[in-house]
């Protein structure tokens, strides 16, 4: 906190400083010690006058406006009365014959209560000069008191009663207290569900030690809040917030209470700030700050968080200690008397007044001081004292402006000191200023004055000097205006913007807005103005080619917008409110045109003005005349990358790109090695239109041909053709159409359409841009359309695409082809049909023939398919219409075994066996032949040798019924073995006494052991030993087998003796168990000789 002015005057030592600031303004501090005299001192220390009285000042205090200060003395009964506007001193007569002792002005009148020493009572309107003495309100001294937002006039006195009363002075509500009262406010207690924000709640201190609340809509239930002792008495207490009261203690202690009925007695807060007593302890809602003073220090917190603490002020000559404390009403500043009778003022809020002149800034570090900085060219700081307290700054390349008023000081910037220069009168209230290196624009009362700051020594033509804007015959006020390098811009009520060359002295550009113009900031070029209109729109204005943009998402509450000092950001602005400044970047040369995007957001502290922005760096001023640097969040590249993982690389890329800082998104993408990182980098570098840079990063993640396709068009000058080119490579082929069209070579959106396939659009295009090129793009539209089941249009299309050219031949005949086929299937199938006749094509023949097929059109069908030479679809065809003529005819040319199947099964229905069986051969239906040669051509022999050749199962089968039928068993079983009926062949053996044909028979297959039991054991019911012992050896059975050859009666080849041998052999390899056997068969062979 700095100190402004310290005030000690002689005559005060030895009593209590009393002093008041002067309400609303804030600009007079009031002060009086034991000297009978009252002095006024304006906020920077100087004294303005001194009041003479006739005794010592008991009390005063100054009006609602700031505009009367009353004072009363112990020695006499006149109201002395100040008048600030005209610093002139008068008296008011009360009528009182006893010494006054109480004084105090309505909040939200002109009314004056004067209390007296008896308890008597006067009510002063100033308004209308009309007194209202009320006698014996109190029975003795009133001591307190305090008026409400209704005019109601609470009292306090030495009687220990409190009086309320109206603005006539009728007593309306009373009430006595146990002690004497002090300390007496008016305020709001807090409820549950506040009906009404009337203050109905009258708080006053009892004997020093509780804290009396006093409801006037229930006057029957006082609250009486008694604190601990260990506090010691109450010196003062504070109403903030809602129904809070803060109470200082006079141990060094502060608590915060609430007086919401759950929480009443509750503490809320408790601080021991001040070692041995605390003295005062004051509010300011505006700052939403507390001070407290006690001992030889000030301690200052915040209201929305106690625990912080904002500030202490020491002040260590003062070794008596502290008084009182109390703020001006704004806040600003903060006064404190001693009981040294000394009385010192600091300042807690500066006015926020700066400036910036590219990346110099000038701003107020005290009421008479202003600091000029610039601290991206780490030059040191500059501190200028100015005579007045100025409302206004303004900062160019060589010259600071401060001034107030309609008045202005100019003073020179050195490169080690600030030399001024001179003072200039303006007609009217300077509202604002700006300076270039020559000149200066003043804007007051809707005009601007643009003058030269330092004429004199320079060879300036006198017409040069000044002009006065707007010109006398322009009716319209000036609400704005800018200077930069070389234009003065200024915009009107009416919603004209123009721009004034200095160089030539004249207009070279003007803008017509709907509706009127708040506020102009153009870039530090000129060349873009950023401005809000009265409907709290926003626009970017580019004068060099007359194009306006909107400014997306922008917030009603914005107060200012700064532009990017960077040189390599120029397209970077923020728009700044009280809490928050928003990023956003001019794309200017982009594939879709230029446009304005929001990058993000970026919370600002409380009570910081923003003056420059350089490299992502918000440079704000701070109501303690200080400026504090805020990084904007849509800056966070700038830090170390290396320090961050791979998801907040992820967003700072996208913060890069949304800036176009492609140089830090390339170090991003080479930390997060990801080929999504690099592909979002090119797209966006091909969005911007910075090819080199694309190919580039395409080269990197190795896309040869995006880079082969960048290279050929990087050449290109034609900012619209190569704008067209990117947006194709982006995929967004409408804005590349446009821009093609756009360009010098429209016929490129014909190009890119007929390469992507946009017949369409194409031929739209094409009738425009190369008529021509309409039938070979109708063909093409055709298909597509005929693919899609468009056939009408295909149609339409494919008639379109003739050219009746020969050199395009081939091309008519691929047209006629769709004319036949559309023709066929939108129901014209004479036409399609001839058409398909007469063209060459065979495949044309062929689909045609299908669409006439699915449609179930089968003569013509099968007549294209003939045509076409396709015999097998023909004859299917053929067969479907039942046209077996047709069908034998082409019978020779067709290769399906199925279509001769078909016409086999015909013929053989029709009767016609010779002509179906040799139709069944071609199917090589081998059974349906076998069938027809026994069931009706009687020719056994022909079907055979048809089973025999194809071992057909079924034909077989046949066969072998044939056989049984005729009697011939042995050749019926015979072909019941063939087809593997092998139980009928046993059956019809067994039954016929046919077993030695079927055991031959079954010798020579392929069978299983029990077929060859199932002969074993037919043969030894029949007592045939030697065939049973034959099929007992095939199916294993040696035992038994040997058992049957041994019985079998012998013979002159002793065939039985051998097969014996054979089956012990076969015994012997398979096992060596049952020994016994091979010794009965030696015993049988000895018996047998």
């Amino acid at each position: 906190m700095k100190q402004v002015f310290s005030l000690i005057e002689k005559s005060w030592s030895g009593s209590s400083v009393q002093f008041a600031w002067q309400k609303t303004l804030g600009n007079f501090l009031a002060v009086t010690g034991g000297d009978r005299t009252v002095s006024i001192f304006d906020r920077h220390g100087q004294k303005r006058n001194e009041i003479t009285l006739p005794g010592n000042c008991v009390t005063l205090d100054w009006d609602k406006d700031g505009d009367t200060l009353a004072i009363i003395t112990d020695k006499s009964s006149a109201i002395y009365l100040w008048d600030a506007n005209t610093n002139k001193t008068s008296q008011l007569d009360s009528g009182m014959r006893d010494a006054m002792s109480f004084l105090l002005w309505s909040r939200v009148g002109t009314l004056l209560a004067v209390g007296t020493t008896k308890g008597n009572l006067l009510i002063y309107n100033r308004q209308t000069s009309r007194k209202i003495p009320v006698l014996g309100k109190h029975t003795k001294r009133i001591t307190c008191g305090c008026w409400s937002t209704e005019n109601l006039l609470a009292l306090g006195g030495e009687d220990k009663m409190i009086t309320i009363s109206n603005q006539e002075g009728d007593t309306i509500r009373q009430t006595s207290v146990n002690s004497e009262p002090s300390d007496m406010q008016f305020s709001v207690m807090k409820t549950d569900e506040r009906v009404s924000t009337r203050e109905s709640t009258v708080s006053v201190v009892v004997g020093k030690k509780t804290l009396f609340l006093f409801n006037l809509n229930d006057p029957d239930n006082p609250i009486d809040l008694k604190f601990q002792q260990s506090y010691g008495s109450i010196v003062t207490y504070r109403w903030y917030g809602d129904g809070y009261i803060m109470i200082g203690f006079s141990r060094g202690c502060f608590v915060v209470i609430s007086t919401h009925i759950r929480e009443i007695g509750q503490e809320i807060f408790q601080a021991h700030n001040h070692k041995d007593n605390l003295t005062s302890i004051a509010i300011s809602q505006s700052l939403n700050k507390a001070a407290s003073c006690g001992d030889n220090c000030i301690k200052i917190h915040d209201l929305s968080d106690l625990r912080e603490m904002y500030a202490i002020i020491n002040l260590d000559d003062e070794n008596k200690g502290v008084e009182q404390l109390a703020w001006t009403d704004d806040g600003q500043l903060l006064a404190v008397s001693t009981r040294r009778a000394s009385l010192h003022v600091f300042l807690t809020k500066l006015p926020i007044l700066g400036d910036a002149c590219s990346t110099r800034i000038a701003y107020l570090t005290s009421l008479l001081e202003v600091t000029i900085a610039n601290h991206v060219e780490r030059e040191l700081p500059v501190t200028v004292s100015v005579e007045v307290e100025p409302s206004f700054v303004a900062i160019g390349v060589y010259h600071l402006a401060v001034g107030m008023n309609n008045r202005a000081w100019f003073y020179a910037l050195g490169e080690n000191n600030v030399k001024k220069l001179k003072d200039v009168e303006y007609l009217g209230t300077v509202a604002n200023m700006h300076l270039n290196s020559d000149y200066a624009a003043a804007l007051f009362e809707g005009k601007v004055q643009l003058h030269m700051i330092e004429s004199e020594g320079l060879d300036a033509q006198e017409e040069r000097e000044t002009r006065l804007f707007p010109a006398d015959d322009d009716k319209c006020r000036i609400l704005c205006h800018a200077l930069t390098g070389d234009f003065l811009i200024y915009s009107t009520d009416t919603g004209v913007i123009r721009y004034f060359y200095i160089e030539d002295w004249q207009y070279v550009n003007e803008y017509r807005h709907p509706v009127s113009v708040r506020k102009i900031f153009p870039d530090p070029n000129g060349t873009r103005l950023a401005f809000i209109d009265e409907k709290s729109d926003a626009f970017v204005y580019c004068p060099v080619s007359d194009r306006l943009y909107e400014i997306p998402n922008f917030s009603p509450t914005i107060k200012g917008i700064l532009w990017e000092n960077w040189p390599m950001d120029k397209g970077v602005f923020v728009a700044y409110d009280d809490d928050k400044a928003y990023t956003y970047v001019f794309h200017k040369d982009a594939i879709q045109g230029s446009k304005i995007i929001l990058a993000g957001g970026t919370d600002v502290p409380f009570s910081h003005k923003p003056l420059l922005l350089y490299n992502g760096e918000l440079t704000c001023q701070t109501q303690s005349g200080k400026t504090n640097n805020i990084y904007l969040s849509t800056h966070s590249f700038l830090g170390n990358l290396k320090d961050f993982g791979p998801n907040e690389l992820a967003e700072m890329l996208t913060q890069t790109l949304m800036l176009k800082r492609f140089s830090e998104a390339w170090e991003i993408c080479r930390l997060l090695n990801d080929p999504s990182g690099w592909n979002e980098l090119a797209k966006a570098c091909l969005y911007h239109m910075e090819v080199d840079f694309a190919i580039r990063v395409y080269r990197t993640f190795g896309n040869a041909g995006m880079v082969m396709s960048l290279e050929q068009i990087k050449g290109i000058e034609d900012h619209n053709l190569l704008a067209g080119h990117l947006a194709m490579f982006t995929g967004d082929f409408n804005l590349a159409q446009d821009l093609y069209l756009a360009s010098s070579r429209p016929i490129a959106a014909l190009e890119m359409r007929k390469d992507l396939q946009h017949w369409d659009s194409a031929l739209q295009l094409a009738k425009r841009l190369a008529p021509n090129q309409i039938p070979f793009i109708s063909k093409e539209y055709a298909m597509q359309l005929e693919f899609t089941g468009d056939y009408i249009n295909a149609l339409a299309h494919y008639e379109k695409g003739i050219t009746g050219d020969n050199k395009y031949q081939e091309h008519d005949e691929a047209c006629l082809a769709g004319i036949a086929q559309m023709s066929i299937r939108m129901g014209d199938i004479r036409r399609g049909v001839n058409q398909a006749i007469k063209h060459p094509s065979r495949l044309l023949k062929r689909d045609c023939g299908t669409i006439l097929e699915s449609m179930k059109q089968f003569s013509e069908a099968a007549q294209l398919y003939e045509k076409g030479q396709y015999y097998d679809k023909a004859a299917s065809v053929y067969i479907r219409c039942k046209n077996w003529a047709k069908v034998g005819e082409l019978l020779c040319h067709v290769s399906s075994p199925k279509i001769h199947l078909q016409y086999a099964k015909a013929k053989e229905a029709d009767g016609s066996y010779k002509e179906a069986v040799m139709a069944y051969e071609n199917a090589k239906q081998w059974d349906s032949v076998i069938r027809l040669y026994l069931d009706h051509l009687n020719n056994p022999e022909k079907a055979v040798n048809i089973v025999r050749e194809t071992q057909s199962l079924d034909g077989a089968k046949m066969v072998a019924r044939f056989f049984l039928k005729l009697g011939d068993y042995g050749s019926a079983i015979q072909f019941l073995v063939m087809s593997k009926c092998n139980n009928e062949a046993f059956t019809l053996a067994q039954q016929h006494n046919k077993m030695e044909i079927y055991a031959d028979i079954i010798s020579s297959e392929s069978t299983s052991n029990e077929d060859y039991q199932s002969i074993a054991l037919y043969f030894e019911g029949e007592k045939k030993h030697f065939q049973a012992g034959k099929f007992f050896l095939l199916c294993g059975q040696y035992a038994r087998a040997l058992k049957h050859f041994l019985k079998s009666p012998s013979t002159e080849d002793n065939l039985s003796i051998e097969m014996a041998i054979e089956t012990v052999s076969n015994f012997v390899t398979t096992t060596t168990t049952k020994s016994h056997l091979f010794k009965r068969f030696i015993f049988s062979i000895v018996a047998f000789s």
